[in-house]
């Protein structure tokens, strides 16, 4: 067995995976996973700067990872870092700051290899599966972007699409560093139209439609799941492997666009970092769903980051 780690370093969150992975197979045995809502996106959008702020929340879960990561002695560790860090002009100084702290310099990955890491990382699991046929499309809700593959065992096609949940809600539901609470028809509407187009680009490329499976990635489909499973806690065992129908999301997605922060906030299984933009990533999942005509979405726990790890792990062979 080789011990791995991999952070994955997105737009809104920054998350550690440690594992000890078998090398002839790639299986991955978790020893530490965890996820520190960071904002490094925060702004991106407007000023096409990281801000000062989000760096030094950034850097300090880095320290916290970089303490873990020496406390279990992994041999391996990949740092990718995705949307927010791929757009930023001083994108320089976020890679200077990772090195010092971690001693290995983040990969600021392309979206097709985003979208291939998040395939490998949820489709693993499933290969063997005769309820879920294929081909998946396996759709990874970012902060800043979102990622479609489609793909049997291999991916066949992606595209990654700038319609991220705190993208969406910087765009369209923030005025005067506000967010609206609720938002209005006419800003819905203008987010709507938006991911509707994002779709349309990412249907160029990516044949949506032909997917048999949906697989839904990342914190936007995972809090959906909790929120319609009514769970106490977030609780990734129940979420992993869940599905969750079409009447549902919708039922969900039109609530939270029209509740209160508050009453986002009371949801227990919500996370305080998504209470903001929960909504903006709900109606992505919704808009893609009835893009594609899909009755349900299957929801993976294991996404980019397991694929990092796995990628870890094809390394030692």
């Amino acid at each position: 067995m080789t011990r791995v780690a991999a952070v994955d370093c997105g737009t809104n969150s920054i998350r550690l995976l440690v594992a000890d992975a078998d090398p002839s197979t790639g299986e991955l045995v978790d020893l530490d996973r965890r996820m520190t809502i960071v904002r490094l996106g925060q702004g991106v959008d407007r000023t096409g700067r990281l801000a000062p702020e989000a760096l030094r929340r950034t850097f300090a879960a880095c320290r916290e990872y970089a303490a873990i990561i020496k406390e279990h002695g992994a041999e391996r560790l990949r740092f990718v870092a995705t949307s927010a860090s791929r757009d930023a002009e001083n994108r320089d100084e976020f890679v200077r700051g990772v090195l010092d702290i971690l001693g290995v310099e983040p990969e600021v990955i392309t979206g097709d290899q985003e979208a291939e890491f998040s395939f490998t990382g949820a489709t693993k699991e499933l290969a063997g599966s005769d309820h879920l046929p294929k081909p998946y499309l396996v759709v990874d809700i970012g902060g800043g972007s979102t990622e479609f593959v489609v793909g049997d065992d291999h991916v066949r096609a992606a595209r990654s699409v700038d319609i991220g949940c705190v993208r969406m809600t910087e765009r369209h539901l923030v005025r005067d560093g506000v967010v609206s609470d609720p938002p209005s028809e006419e800003r819905i509407a203008a987010m709507r139209a938006d991911i509707e187009a994002a779709l349309d680009l990412a249907e160029q490329s990516v044949p949506l439609r032909e997917a048999r499976t949906l697989v839904g990635l990342a914190g936007s489909v995972t809090t959906v799941s909790a929120i319609a499973q009514q769970l106490p806690v977030y609780d990734s065992e129940a979420i992993h492997h869940s599905r969750v129908s079409y009447d549902r999301v919708r039922e969900i997605t039109e609530w939270l666009l029209r509740s209160t922060h508050a009453e986002r906030a009371a949801v227990p299984s919500m996370h305080p970092g998504r209470v903001d933009v929960i909504g903006a990533g709900a109606l992505v999942l919704l808009s893609i769903m009835e893009r594609i005509g899909a009755r349900e979405v299957v929801v993976s726990e294991h996404d980019i980051l397991d694929g990092i790890a796995h990628s870890c792990a094809a390394e030692a062979r």
